[in-house]
C-alpha cells in the first residue's frame, strides 16, 4: 500500500529503535514489554519483505549479533519468533506458495544462524545469552536439516556441557527431548548414544534411590520442572526409539533404570506429570499386546505355562509392568458412572458436575490397565485381590483406597477369560458385601454401595451367564433404591438401566427353577420398589423396564406387559382426565398439572425404550392427551393476554408448558421409532396437526413451543413422501410466524431458530415437490430465510443453511423450473455466498461454503444454466454465462476489496472454474484468497482450518474405535452395541 521508500523508512526506523533498546542491558530490561512488541512488529515486516525486498535480513541479523552480547540475545529472540511464524503458525495466515518460499529460504540460509548459535554456546559466559540461544535452538530443532544435529557436536555439547548446569538443565533437557522425538531411522545409533549419555547425566544429578514423589513435593519450581522434563524425555525417546534401544544388550541396564525413573515419576502427586508417564505406559502396553493379541483359548495364554514361552520383549518388561499395575490401581481416576464421591471437606456427597478432565484421564487409565491385564492377568488379579484383603482387614482401609481399587476392578471388565472373571468377580462381590455388613455409619455404607453398584454394572457378560447372581444383584439394587443417602438412589437407577439394556432377554424368559419371568415379579411389586424414588428416578426406572419389555418377542405377551407396566401412571391419568371431563378448571390446579407432566415424562422414557409396540399405550391416551394440550394452550394464551408475557415465568404456566412439550416429545419419540408409515399418516397425523398447528400460529411468540417445529421435522424425516400432501398445511401454519420471530437478529429464540431450519432442511430433502408448489412470493421468503441462515454466527444454523442451499441446487438439476430459478436467484445466492466467505466471523464454515461455490461454478461451466443470467440489452457483447459470471465475480470482489491487485482477483476467479471438480484443491484456492484479503485487513484467521481439523479428529476417533473393538475389554461394556455382544 505504501510507496517503497516509505516502506524502507518504516523498516529502518523499527530496526534502529530495536538496536538502540537491546544494545544496553539496563534499557532492554526496563523497556522489556515495549521491546517485545517491537520484535513482533519487525517479524510482521520481515514476513512481507524477506527475501524479495530484504534479501540480506539473515546475514544482517547474524552480523549485528557479533558486535554486542545484549543485542545478540534479542536477535536470538527475533530468530525464534521468525521460526515459529514460518514453521509453526503459518497455516491459514499466509498463502501456501508464500509459506513454501519462506521455508525454503530459511533452510537455505540456516548455516549462518547455526554458526552464530555454535559461537555463542562455545564461547559465551553470559547466562541470559546462553539461555536465549538454547531457547532459540529449541524452536529450530523440529525443522532444521538433520545434518546440523547428527553430524556436529551439538548432542555431546548439550549433554556434557549444559545438562548438569542448574541454570541450563531444563531448557537443555527440552532440546534433547525435541531431538529424541525426531523420526530418523538412519540415525538410530546416535539416538542410542543420546539416550545413554543423557541417562548417565541424570543419574549423577538424581540418584536412582531418590524418592521423586517427596522430591517433587518439597522442590522449587525449577526442580519440579526438571522432573516433568525428565518424564517427557524418557517417554519421548522410548516411544520413538525404544525397540532399537531394546535390541542393544549393553543398553538394557540404562533402559530399566529409565523405566524405574518413570515408575517413580508416575507416583508424583501432580496430574499433568502423571499424564505424561501414563501416555508412555499406554503406548508400551498396547505395543506389547499387539505382538501377541488376545486368544479365546485360555491354554494359549503364554503366562499360564512356564516363563520360557513369554515373548522376549514381554520378559524384559515383566517386573516393571507389575509396578505399573500397582501404580495405576492405586491412582485410578473416577469413572463417569460413579455419582457418590468424597468432597474436599471429607463428606460423602452426590456429584452434580461432571469433571471432563477426570473422565478423559479415566478412559486412558482404563485402556492401559486392560492392556496390562491382557499381558499378565494373573498379576493384575493378584494385586487387586491383595489390596481388597487389605481393605477388609483394615490395613489399607480408606474411602480413597477402596474407591480407586473398585474403579480399577470395574475397568478391566472383559479383559479376562470368562472362567477367571467368574472366580475373581464372585470373590470381589462377596468381600464387598461382607465389608458393607461389617462397616458402620451411613457414609461408609454409601461408599461401599456405590462401589458394588459400579462393579456389577461393568460386568454384564458375567451377569448374563449367571442368572441367580443377576437376580440377587437386581434385588440388591431395589434395596438401594430405598436408601436416602445422597446419590445412592440415582446410582441404583443408573446401574439398573445399564443392566436392563445388556441383559434384557434374561428378564423376559422363564429361568431354571423359576415359575415366571423376572419381569413379572418386578411389575407385580413395582409400587413397593419405586415408592421412595424421586420423579426423575422413576422415569429412569420405567425406561429400564421398557428395555426388558422390548426384548419380548411374543407380541401378545408384550402388549400385556406394556399394559401392566403403565398401569400405575394410567390410573392417575384416568383420574385426572375423568375430573377434567366434569370440570375443566381442574387443569389449572398446580398439583394436577405437575402430575400430568410426570406421567408424560414416564411415558416418554418407556416409549424410547420399547419403540413401535408402545403404540398400544399411546393409542390409549392419544386423543385425551391432545385435548389436554389444547386446553392448556388456551389457558396459557388467556393468561398472557390478561397479564402480559411475564406470566410465562410463573410456576403454574411453566408446568403447563412442560406438559405441552412432553406431549410433543412423546409423539416424536414414537414416530421416530415407528415401523408403519401408513398407520402414522392415517391415525396420528391429522389429530396432531389440528391440535398443534393453529395453536402455534395464534400464540404469543414467547409462548410458542419450539418442539412443534421439532415434531414436524421428525414426521417429515420419518414419513418422507407419505406426508408431502400435509407440507403446505404445516408450512402455512409455522413458516411466516417463526420467521418474524428470528429475522430481527442472530440471537433471539435460539431453539426455534435451530428447529426452523432443520424443518426447512427436511422438507427440502424429502418433500421437495411440495416446496415447488408454494406461491412465488412465499418461495422468495424461503430463499431469503435460507440466505439469512448461512449468514448466522451460530455455527449449527449457518451449516444447516449451507446444506439447504446446496441440496436445493442439486434437487433443481433437470427440473422444468430450474432455469427460471437460476435467472431469479443464482446471482443473488452467489453474491451472498461470497459475502460470508470473505467475512472472518464465518471462517469456520469455509468447507461447506466451498462446496456450494464449487457446485455453482460447475453449473455455469458445464452450461447447465441455459438461460442468460444477464440483461441482454445491458450486456450486448456478452457471449455466454461463463464470461458474464467471471466478469460479475471480478467486479464484485474488486468493489469489496479495492486494495487487491487486478491480477490477484483474475487468477482467483480463473481458479474457481479450473478447480471446481476437486473439492480439496478448490477449498485451498479459496483459503489462499481469503488469506490475501485478511493480510490487507489485518483480521484474525484462526478458524480457517477448523472444519478440517474437526473432520480429522472424527476420522482418527473412528479408526481408534475400529481397532478398540478388536481388543476384549478396551471398550466400556455399555459402549458395545447389541450386535457385538455375546448373549
Amino acid at each position: 500500500v505504501l510507496p517503497r521508500e516509505q516502506c524502507d523508512g518504516v523498516k529502518t526506523f523499527i530496526v534502529g529503535v530495536i538496536i538502540k533498546l537491546s544494545s544496553d542491558a539496563g534499557s532492554s530490561e526496563k523497556e522489556k514489554v515495549f521491546l517485545n512488541k517491537l520484535n513482533t512488529v519487525l517479524i510482521e515486516i520481515v514476513k512481507q519483505e524477506w527475501p524479495r525486498n530484504w534479501p540480506t535480513f539473515i546475514s544482517d541479523i547474524v552480523g549485528s549479533s557479533k558486535t554486542n552480547e545484549n543485542l545478540c540475545r534479542n536477535n536470538m529472540i527475533i530468530l525464534k519468533l521468525l521460526s515459529e511464524e514460518v514453521f509453526d503458525f503459518s497455516q491459514g495466515i499466509m498463502t501456501q506458495a508464500k509459506v513454501k518460499h519462506l521455508k525454503d529460504t530459511m533452510c537455505n540460509e540456516f548455516s549462518e544462524v547455526f554458526s552464530l548459535c555454535t559461537l555463542v554456546l562455545d564461547n559465551s559466559t553470559s547466562v541470559p545469552l546462553v539461555q536465549a540461544t538454547l531457547h532459540t535452538l529449541l524452536g529450530f530443532l523440529n525443522w532444521i536439516p538433520l545434518g546440523y544435529i547428527f553430524e556436529t557436536k551439538l548432542i555431546s555439547q548439550l549433554t556434557f556441557k549444559f545438562l548438569s548446569v542448574p541454570d541450563f538443565r531444563n531448557i537443555t533437557l527440552k532440546c534433547l527431548t525435541e531431538i529424541a522425538g525426531i523420526d530418523a531411522r538412519a540415525h538410530e545409533a546416535q539416538f542410542c548414544e543420546l539416550f545413554n549419555l543423557t541417562m548417565n547425566q541424570i543419574k549423577t544429578m538424581l540418584p536412582l534411590t531418590t524418592n521423586l514423589r517427596e522430591a517433587y513435593k518439597s522442590g522449587r519450581d525449577d526442580e519440579q520442572n526438571f522432573i516433568q522434563n525428565m518424564a517427557l524425555f524418557i517417554s519421548t525417546i522410548l516411544k520413538e526409539h525404544g525397540q532399537y534401544i531394546e535390541g542393544k544388550d549393553e543398553l538394557h541396564t540404562s533402559l530399566l533404570e529409565a523405566l524405574h525413573y518413570l515408575v517413580l515419576i508416575s507416583e508424583v502427586e501432580e496430574k499433568e506429570i502423571f499424564k505424561i508417564s501414563l501416555e508412555y505406559w499406554n503406548c508400551l502396553a498396547s505395543d506389547l499386546y499387539r505382538e501377541s493379541p488376545y486368544s479365546s483359548n485360555p491354554m494359549s495364554y503364554p503366562l499360564l505355562s512356564n516363563n520360557n514361552s513369554i515373548p522376549p520383549r514381554r520378559q524384559l518388561y515383566l517386573a516393571v509392568l507389575s509396578k505399573v499395575r500397582v501404580v495405576l490401581i492405586s491412582h485410578m481416576a473416577k469413572p463417569e458412572e460413579v455419582l457418590v464421591v468424597e468432597n474436599d471437606q471429607g463428606e460423602v456427597v452426590r456429584e452434580f458436575m461432571k469433571d471432563t478432565d477426570a473422565i478423559s484421564l479415566y478412559k486412558t487409565m482404563r485402556e492401559t490397565l486392560v492392556y496390562l491385564t491382557h499381558l499378565d492377568y494373573a498379576d493384575t488379579e493378584h494385586i487387586m485381590t491383595q489390596k481388597l484383603h487389605n481393605q477388609v482387614n483394615g490395613t489399607e482401609w480408606s474411602w480413597k483406597n477402596l474407591n480407586t481399587l473398585c474403579w480399577a476392578i470395574g475397568s478391566i471388565s472383559g479383559a479376562m477369560h470368562e472362567e477367571d472373571e467368574k472366580r475373581f468377580l464372585v470373590t470381589v462381590i462377596k468381600e464387598l458385601l461382607g465389608l458393607c455388613e461389617m462397616k458402620r455409619g451411613k457414609d461408609n455404607k454409601a461408599i461401599i454401595a456405590s462401589n458394588i453398584m459400579y462393579i456389577v454394572g461393568q460386568y454384564p457378560r458375567f451377569l448374563r451367564q449367571h442368572w441367580k447372581f443377576l437376580k440377587t444383584v437386581v434385588n440388591k439394587l431395589f434395596e438401594f433404591m430405598h436408601e436416602t443417602h445422597d446419590g445412592v438412589q440415582d446410582m441404583a437407577c443408573d446401574t439398573f438401566i445399564k443392566i436392563a439394556q445388556k441383559c434384557k432377554r434374561h428378564f423376559v424368559t422363564v429361568q431354571v427353577a423359576e415359575v415366571m419371568p423376572f419381569i413379572e415379579e418386578i411389575l407385580n411389586g413395582i409400587n413397593a420398589i419405586i415408592c421412595d424414588l424421586q420423579p426423575h428416578q422413576v422415569h429412569t426406572f420405567y425406561e429400564a423396564v421398557g428395555y426388558m419389555i422390548q426384548a419380548q418377542a411374543d407380541t401378545v405377551v408384550q402388549e400385556r406387559l406394556i399394559e401392566k407396566c403403565m398401569s400405575l401412571p394410567n390410573q392417575v391419568w384416568d383420574r385426572i382426565i375423568n375430573n377434567a371431563t366434569h370440570n375443566v378448571e381442574t387443569l389449572k390446579d398446580p398439583e394436577c398439572v405437575k402430575q400430568l407432566g410426570n406421567i408424560l415424562k414416564t411415558n416418554v422414557r418407556a416409549c424410547q425404550a420399547i419403540g413401535h409396540p408402545f403404540v398400544t399405550q399411546l393409542g390409549r391416551i392419544y386423543l385425551d392427551m391432545l385435548n389436554v394440550y389444547q386446553v392448556l394452550s388456551e389457558n396459557i394464551s388467556s393468561a398472557v393476554q390478561q397479564n402480559g408475557e411475564q406470566v410465562l415465568k410463573q410456576p403454574l404456566v411453566a408446568s403447563m408448558r412442560t406438559v405441552k412439550k412432553e406431549t410433543l416429545k412423546l409423539i416424536s419419540a414414537w414416530v421416530g421409532k415407528s415401523t408403519d408409515p401408513k398407520q402414522v399418516c392415517e391415525n396420528f397425523v391429522p389429530p396432531l396437526l389440528n391440535a398443534v398447528l393453529g395453536d402455534y400460529n395464534r400464540n404469543h411468540p414467547n409462548a410458542r413451543d419450539s418442539e412443534v417445529l421439532g415434531t414436524m421435522t421428525v414426521f417429515i424425516n420419518k414419513l418422507e413422501n407419505h406426508v408431502t400432501s400435509e407440507v403446505p398445511v404445516i408450512f402455512d401454519a409455522v413458516f411466516e410466524c417463526t420467521l418474524e420471530m428470528i429475522k430481527g437478529n442472530f440471537q433471539d429464540f435460539p431453539e426455534h431458530r435451530t428447529n426452523f431450519y432443520h424443518l426447512l432442511e427436511s422438507i427440502n430433502q424429502h418433500c421437495f415437490s411440495a416446496l415447488l408448489q408454494i406461491p412465488p412470493d412465499k418461495f422468495k421468503l424461503v430463499m431469503d430465510s435460507i440466505v439469512w441462515a448461512f449468514k448466522h454466527t451460530m455455527r449449527n444454523v449457518a451449516d444447516t443453511g449451507l446444506t439447504i442451499v446446496l441440496t436445493l441446487l442439486q434437487n433443481l438439476d433437470g427440473k422444468d423450473v430450474s432455469q427460471s430459478f437460476y435467472q431469479t436467484y443464482f446471482l443473488n445466492i452467489l453474491q451472498h455466498i461470497f459475502s460470508v466467505v470473505t467475512d472472518s466471523t464465518n471462517a469456520a464454515q469455509l468447507s461447506n461454503q466451498s462446496k456450494v461455490l464449487a457446485y455453482m461454478f460447475s453449473l455455469v461451466e458445464q452450461k447447465k444454466i441455459s438461460v442468460a443470467l444477464y440483461n441482454l440489452e445491458e450486456h450486448p457483447g456478452e457471449i455466454d454465462n461463463v464470461a458474464f459470471v467471471k466478469s460479475y465475480t471480478q467486479d464484485l470482489l474488486k468493489k469489496a476489496f479495492p486494495n487487491l491487485q487486478e491480477m490477484q482477483v483474475s487468477v482467483f476467479v480463473d481458479g474457481l472454474y479450473a478447480l471446481n471438480q476437486d473439492n480439496a484443491a478448490f477449498r485451498e484456492h479459496l483459503r489462499d484468497f481469503i488469506v490475501q484479503i485478511k493480510e490487507c485487513a489485518g483480521e484474525d484467521m484462526t478458524d480457517l482450518y477448523l472444519q478440517e481439523k474437526q473432520e480429522q479428529l472424527k476420522q482418527a476417533a473412528a479408526a481408534k474405535l475400529k481397532y478398540q473393538m478388536t481388543v476384549p475389554g478396551i471398550l466400556n461394556p455399555h459402549e458395545v452395541t447389541e450386535e457385538n455382544m455375546n448373549d
